[in-house]
C-alpha cells in the first residue's frame, strides 16, 4: 500500500473525507467564500422579491390610471365641490352622522335630533353656496413703480353681468403678504360697484397683488366656494435715489460718446486749427485757412470717449455694520431693534442704504447715455434703461454671496468696463475686495464705496483703489464729484 492510500484511509477512519486543496490553502479558507456566496444568495431573494412585488402592482397601477382618466368627468367635478367644505363644515357633518349613527343603533332620541340639526344645517349652507356667479372683476393699481416712501393706491370694479340680481359677495384681493377683503352690495343686473384700496410702500421690494377672487357661501363658514377672476400682478417699490453730477467720460476712446477737454489729432469734435508741426497727419491739413494765412494749418479735435460703468452691490447683511453678529449687540437687542423698525429691519438697514447708492449711480450712468452693468447678487442688467435696472433692484433680497464670483460675473457681461464701483459694508476683508476689483483689466478706474453709519466721510487711496466712505445716501453726490468725477 502507498503513503497516498494510507493516507485515504486513515481520513476515512477519522469520520469525513477531505479533499486535498488545489492551492495549498488551509482548510478554513473556504469559509468566508461560503458566506459570501449565502448573502448574495439573500441580495438575489431580495431583489428578485421586489421585481416580483413590482410585476404585481404594474398592471393594477396601469389598470387604475386608465379607469381614472375614463372616469375624470366624473370624479373631478366631485372633487372640486368637496373643496368647497371647510374644516368646520367636516366637523358639522361627522357630527351628525356619529349621532345619527348612535342614536339609531341605541334608541337615543336626543342624539337623532342633534344628528338632524346638525346635517339640515350642512345641507342650507351647501344650497347657500350653490349658484353660479356670473361677474367681471377689474383689478388696477396705479402707478405700477414708485418709490419706497410713496403712495400706491389700486381699485377693483366689481360688474353684475348676470340676467339677475346679485347677493351681496365677499372679494379678496391679495395685496403681498396680507389680502384685502371687500363685502359688495346687492348688485342689479349690469351695475358695478368700485372700491379703493392703498398699497404699503414702506419697504422695498415686489408686491404681488392679485388674484381677486369671489368667495360665495353662508354665513357660518361651512362653505366656502372661491372663483378667481383675474391675474396676478407686480407693484414694484423702488429704492430711493439721489440725484448725482455727471461722472464725465470713460477711458474707451469712441466716436459716438462724449466729448471731453483732451486735444486729439483724430477724432470728429472739431476744436481748432495750429501750424503745422513735423510729424502730424497731412490728411488733416486745411488747405484753405493754409492758403489765407500762408502756412500749413492743420486741424486740432476734442477726444470723445464713451463710458461703460459696472456697479457691484453686495447684498450680505453680515458685511454691514448693522448686521446680526456684526454690532457687538445681544440677540435680545438684535430682535427689539428688528421689531421696532416694523418696515425696515434694522438688520438689512445699511443694505439698503448700499442698494440706494448702487442704483443711484447706475441711473445717473444711463441718463448719460452711457452703456451700465449692474449685478446685485442673482439679479444682472446690463446695457438697459433705469427703469429696467430699478425693476431688478426691488428683486434683490438681502442674503450671502461670493463677491468674488459675482465679479467673474460681472466681468463677464461688460469686458469693456471703463470704471468699476464695488458698494460693500466696512466687514468684508480688503484683500476680498483686492480680489474682485482684480477681475478687471488694469486701465480700469476700480471704486469701492463702503457704507457705514459710525464712520465719516472721506475718500482714501491704496491698493490701486479709490475708497469712498459714506455713512449716508445723501454723501454720495459730494464724494463722486470729489473723488471720481472728470
Amino acid at each position: 500500500m502507498t503513503q497516498q492510500d494510507q493516507g485515504a484511509t486513515s481520513s476515512r477512519r477519522g469520520g469525513r473525507f477531505r479533499m486535498p486543496s488545489r492551492t495549498g490553502a488551509p482548510a478554513g479558507a473556504g469559509a468566508p467564500v461560503a458566506a459570501s456566496a449565502s448573502t448574495g444568495g439573500r441580495a438575489r431573494a431580495v431583489g428578485s422579491t421586489s421585481r416580483g412585488i413590482r410585476q404585481v402592482t404594474a398592471p393594477i397601477t396601469r389598470s387604475i390610471e386608465q379607469v381614472a382618466g375614463q372616469t375624470e368627468g366624473v370624479w373631478r367635478p366631485v372633487a372640486g365641490i368637496l373643496r368647497w367644505i371647510s374644516p368646520l363644515g367636516w366637523t358639522i357633518l361627522a357630527l351628525g352622522l356619529v349621532c345619527w349613527f348612535v342614536g339609531a343603533r341605541w334608541g337615543w332620541t336626543e342624539l337623532l335630533m342633534v344628528a338632524a340639526a346638525a346635517l339640515l344645517l350642512f345641507a342650507i349652507c351647501f344650497v347657500l353656496a350653490l349658484g353660479r356667479t356670473k361677474v367681471r372683476i377689474l383689478a388696477e393699481v396705479d402707478p405700477r413703480r414708485v418709490v419706497v416712501g410713496d403712495p400706491a393706491t389700486g381699485r377693483i370694479l366689481v360688474t353684475n353681468e348676470a340676467r339677475t340680481p346679485m347677493l351681496p359677495i365677499l372679494v379678496e384681493l391679495p395685496v403681498g403678504l396680507s389680502a384685502a377683503r371687500f363685502v359688495l352690495p346687492a348688485l342689479t343686473p349690469g351695475n358695478a360697484h368700485e372700491e379703493l384700496f392703498v398699497v404699503p410702500t414702506s419697504r422695498r421690494g415686489v408686491i404681488q397683488v392679485g388674484p381677486a377672487t369671489t368667495v360665495q357661501g353662508d354665513p357660518l363658514g361651512l362653505m366656502r366656494r372661491t372663483l378667481t377672476w383675474t391675474e396676478r400682478t407686480e407693484l414694484f417699490v423702488h429704492p430711493r435715489t439721489v440725484a448725482l453730477e455727471s461722472l464725465g467720460a470713460g477711458l474707451l476712446r469712441d466716436l459716438e460718446g462724449s466729448t471731453t477737454e483732451d486735444v486729439s489729432m483724430s477724432d470728429l469734435a472739431f476744436h481748432a486749427l495750429r501750424e503745422y508741426q513735423p510729424g502730424d497727419d497731412r490728411r488733416y491739413i486745411h488747405w484753405r485757412s493754409s492758403a489765407k494765412a500762408g502756412k500749413l494749418l492743420v486741424r486740432q479735435f476734442l477726444d470723445t470717449r464713451r463710458s461703460h460703468v459696472t456697479v457691484i452691490v453686495d447684498p450680505d447683511p453680515e458685511q454691514y455694520r448693522s448686521g446680526h453678529g456684526k454690532t457687538g449687540q445681544a440677540d435680545r437687542d438684535v430682535e427689539r431693534d428688528v421689531m421696532a423698525a416694523n418696515a425696515h429691519t434694522a438688520i438689512q438697514a445699511d443694505v439698503e442704504t448700499a442698494i440706494s447708492v448702487g442704483s443711484s449711480i447706475m441711473v445717473r450712468v444711463m441718463l448719460d447715455e452711457q452703456d451700465c452693468t449692474i449685478v446685485c447678487g442673482p439679479q444682472k442688467v446690463t446695457k438697459s434703461v433705469p427703469q429696467v435696472g430699478l425693476d431688478a433692484m426691488s428683486r434683490v433680497e438681502p442674503g450671502p454671496v461670493d463677491l468674488f464670483t459675482t465679479s467673474l460675473d460681472a466681468a463677464e457681461l461688460a469686458p469693456d468696463t471703463s470704471t468699476c464701483f464695488i458698494v460693500t459694508g466696512p466687514h468684508r476683508p480688503f484683500i476680498e475686495l483686492q480680489r474682485a476689483a482684480g477681475q478687471f483689466p488694469p486701465e480700469v478706474s476700480r471704486v469701492i464705496v463702503v457704507i457705514d453709519p459710525e464712520a465719516d466721510h472721506g475718500i482714501r487711496r491704496g491698493g490701486g483703489l479709490v475708497i469712498l466712505t459714506l455713512a449716508t445716501l445723501e454723501d454720495l453726490r459730494t464724494l463722486l464729484v470729489s473723488g471720481v468725477a472728470r
